[in-house]
């Protein structure tokens, strides 16, 4: 197994070999046996400076990111768009190299439009993250999500995953369909025609209309939220109509002849895509899945500052 990245950015999936996905999820799984422990915290990244630079409102990402830096003993500066110098008109280059000229070594960058960490890494010294990029990309999410299911099933090769709801809008399901193809899995999306972007089978994954029947041939369930803060239009006629027909059931999990595994990225919309005794059922990993994006976060950013 490679000992470093073959890359200096996190910007997306599509650019890590299948070697730095073996890395990164080995040094994570290294990282969740310190979390577990009484004493936290590592000294691997004393004296690097990390910028959480967050252009779209973002709770449970920047916090992981947040505790992953702290973890490695890293100092963190948090930048919210919401109350900066972006509403005034300022570019996205003059707002990271300002924070750039405060000395700091590395950007984690969550932003609405598809690119712009990639944009940034062409302009910046520093090691960029992309922590979420409109709905292009969202490779941390991805790589958590794939370390989710080995440490649940042992490995991921072989593994048949179902990605299930909102495709059009999801960067999960981009970086996800990337990251389970480059190590040997076989993926389905599913859900209304109108949220499956037209283009999804020349990525060689599988397309379904019928959610029992994803679900009776998955051995992982990926279920993802209705974005309806990113629809312009009406993509079905209502939530509850949704429910119906795409809506998961802790009953239509137990009607299988063979358990699967239950995953979503969060937050979730209850009684929408999930019912609340399938998110909380013996089925779900949805918790293990915020506890593991720490120790993923901090495994990136422990191997991109020895770059």
């Amino acid at each position: 197994m490679a000992q470093s990245l073959s890359v200096r950015h996190l910007v997306g999936i599509k650019d890590l070999t299948e070697s730095d996905i073996q890395l990164i999820l080995e040094t994570a799984g290294q990282f969740k046996e310190v979390i577990n422990r009484p004493i936290k915290k590592v000294p691997s990244l004393r004296d690097v400076t990390v910028a959480n630079v967050f252009f779209e409102n973002s709770t449970r990402t920047r916090l992981s990111f947040e505790l992953a830096e702290k973890r490695l003993s890293a100092d963190v500066v948090n930048f919210s768009a919401s109350g900066s110098s972006v509403k005034k008109g300022e570019t996205l280059l003059d707002t990271v190299n300002n924070i750039l000229a405060m000395k700091v070594d590395m950007v984690v960058m969550r932003h609405s439009s598809p690119g712009a960490p990639h944009y940034l890494t062409k302009h910046i010294k520093a090691n960029v993250v992309n922590a979420g990029d409109g709905t292009h990309e969202h490779p941390t999410q991805a790589l958590l999500d794939s370390f989710s299911i080995r440490q649940k099933l042992g490995d991921v090769a072989g593994k048949r995953v179902a990605i299930i709801g909102d495709i059009t809008h999801s960067r999960v399901a981009l970086s996800n369909i990337f990251c389970l193809q480059k190590q040997g899995a076989d993926v389905m999306v599913c859900g209304p025609k109108t949220l499956i972007p037209k283009h999804m089978e020349s990525l060689g994954v599988k397309v379904g209309h019928d959610v029992r029947a994803a679900l009776a041939w998955c051995d992982v369930a990926n279920v993802l939220r209705i974005q309806l803060e990113r629809q312009q239009i009406k993509y079905f006629p209502s939530l509850r109509e949704y429910s119906l027909y795409f809506g998961i059931s802790k009953q239509m999990l137990d009607d299988l002849d063979r358990p699967i595994v239950l995953m979503h990225p969060g937050p979730i919309n209850r009684g929408v895509e999930l019912t609340s005794d399938a998110a909380d059922s013996v089925h779900s990993i949805i918790l293990d899945q915020v506890e593991n994006g720490v120790a993923v976060r901090m495994a990136v950013l422990y191997l991109l500052a020895q770059l």
